[in-house]
């Protein structure tokens, strides 16, 4: 019965994202090239919405185990999905996050601790999403990256400690896989659009943020180490050119392997997807045999390699950028 309700979640996935395709189509909600895109051709935007119906399906199959989390993505995505069709202002934009980050978080037990771990949860959150919609630049990077973020905690929520409904977390999995059969590939079908990475960002951190609360670790930081490191160092290496670092660019060193040395997306999707897998399983091997003793070390072990891996690429290739 369990396979059964997992495969009507996938027709259900299929047949509301090529529904969508056809409504993008005819409404040409679509994404033109520009001086700093990645792509060249135009392409349907806003596909990743398939990810809140990933949320919907398991909460309509399974039932509603969050419900301030699943309002909460509801209005974000909502106001993502406008912003993709018109800019929206950034007053309105920044005020549905905030709301739909205190109902998230009122369903991950934060508002039960002391005020200041609500305060600094809102900021990393903030910063989280922001990086994963900054990031989403190029055919299979978000779908990719989100795919090996969500495994991870698969493993952990079956293997080392249950902190999410199962259901919710395979029924969101299925959904990425769902997407990333139409935007993994050398000419994406569609692009996941601020409703799409604003919304798997969300949802990530709603998992993620459980996993830490349940845990008391924060050390699980890692399994975003990747985006995480590649955001900040792009954003130290903007502020020391004095540029604004909250204008379009295409400084991050993803961009940079896409569009100066030429690298097919996919591959270097690939890689970050490889290389965060490699880093979160080693992680959660480590874990498994030695509970909590080795996790900060390694949590700065891996920003510490990556960083300096960023900072060598940028020395010798960032003479290549343009833009």
């Amino acid at each position: 019965m369990e396979y059964l309700s997992y495969l009507i979640i996938v027709i259900f996935l299929i047949i509301t994202i090529l529904s969508y395709f056809r409504i993008a189509d005819h409404f040409n909600i679509i994404d033109k090239p520009n001086e700093r895109s990645s792509h060249k051709k135009v392409t349907l935007r806003g596909g990743g919405i398939i990810f809140y119906f990933g949320v919907l399906a398991a909460s309509l199959l399974f039932g509603i185990v969050y419900p301030y989390f699943l309002i909460g993505l509801t209005l974000i995505a909502m106001i993502s999905f406008i912003d993709d069709i018109k800019e929206v202002r950034s007053w309105l934009r920044l005020s549905f996050h905030f709301i739909s980050m205190l109902l998230m978080f009122y369903d991950c037990g934060l508002f039960s601790l002391p005020w200041l771990y609500l305060i600094v949860s809102l900021i990393l959150a903030t910063g989280i999403i922001n990086a994963y919609n900054f990031m989403d630049g190029i055919n299979g990077i978000t779908g990719g990256y989100s795919l090996a973020v969500l495994g991870a905690m698969l493993y952990i929520n079956n293997y080392i400690t249950d902190f999410i409904s199962n259901d919710l977390l395979l029924s969101v999995i299925l959904s990425v896989i769902v997407f990333n059969f139409f935007n993994f590939r050398k000419k994406a079908k569609c692009f996941a659009g601020d409703v799409g990475s604003v919304s798997i960002a969300f949802i990530i951190v709603f998992m993620l943020t459980r996993l830490i609360v349940k845990t008391n670790d924060l050390s699980y930081i890692i399994l975003l180490v990747v985006y995480g490191v590649d955001s900040v160092c792009t954003i130290i290496h903007r502020l020391m050119l004095k540029e604004n670092i909250f204008k379009a660019h295409r400084k991050h060193l993803y961009q940079i392997m896409s569009n100066e040395l030429k690298i097919p997306h996919v591959k270097v999707s690939a890689l970050y997807f490889l290389i965060q897998v490699i880093i979160s399983s080693i992680y959660v091997i480590i874990v498994s045999i030695y509970d909590v003793k080795y996790n900060y070390l390694l949590l700065l072990s891996s920003i510490a390699c990556l960083s300096i891996i960023y900072i060598i690429f940028m020395k010798r290739y960032f003479k290549l950028h343009t833009i």
